[in-house]
C-alpha cells in the first residue's frame, strides 16, 4: 500500500484527477522536486486511455500532493473554493514558483513587493496561493 512505502505519514493535499494523474504529479515534481510514488491498476480500465492510477503521492521537502483517477460518479468538477496554499520564503521564491507552475513569469506591474497572496491557475486547472 502507498502509505505503507512512505517513512513517515505526512498530510498533504489530495486532488482528482480525469486520467492524467501521472502526467499532473509528474509535472508537479518538475517544480516542487520530491519523490513520486504511484499505485497502478494491473489492466487497462473501460474508458480510461491509460492504465489508470489508484493513488498517488509527490513527497517533498515543500509540499505533499497525493492523487488518483478514479473520480467519484458526478464527475470531475472544477471549482471556486479550493485552492492551494504554498507558503514562499520571499519575492524571488515565489516568482521562480510561478514561472515553473504556469510557465511564464508573472512580475508585480505596481512594483510593490507587499501583496501577501498572488493566485495563479495551472496547465491542470488547479488553483495555487502563493504567499510570502
Amino acid at each position: 500500500m502507498l502509505v505503507e512505502q512512505m517513512e513517515r505519514l505526512q498530510s498533504g493535499i489530495f486532488i482528482t484527477f480525469s486520467g492524467n494523474c501521472r502526467a499532473a504529479l509528474t509535472f508537479y515534481q518538475t517544480c516542487f522536486g520530491g519523490t513520486l510514488h504511484f499505485e497502478m491498476f494491473e489492466e487497462p480500465l473501460q474508458g480510461y486511455g491509460e492504465t489508470p492510477v489508484v493513488s498517488a503521492a509527490l513527497i517533498s521537502e515543500r509540499i505533499v500532493i497525493y492523487g488518483s483517477d478514479l473520480v467519484h460518479n458526478e464527475g470531475r468538477k472544477v471549482g471556486n473554493y479550493v485552492a492551494v496554499f504554498v507558503p514562499c520564503q520571499d519575492n524571488a521564491d515565489r516568482e521562480e514558483l510561478i514561472g515553473k507552475l504556469t510557465s511564464q513569469r508573472i512580475k508585480n506591474k505596481s512594483g510593490d513587493t507587499a501583496h501577501k497572496f498572488i493566485e495563479v491557475t495551472d496547465l491542470f486547472n488547479v488553483r495555487w496561493v502563493l504567499g510570502i
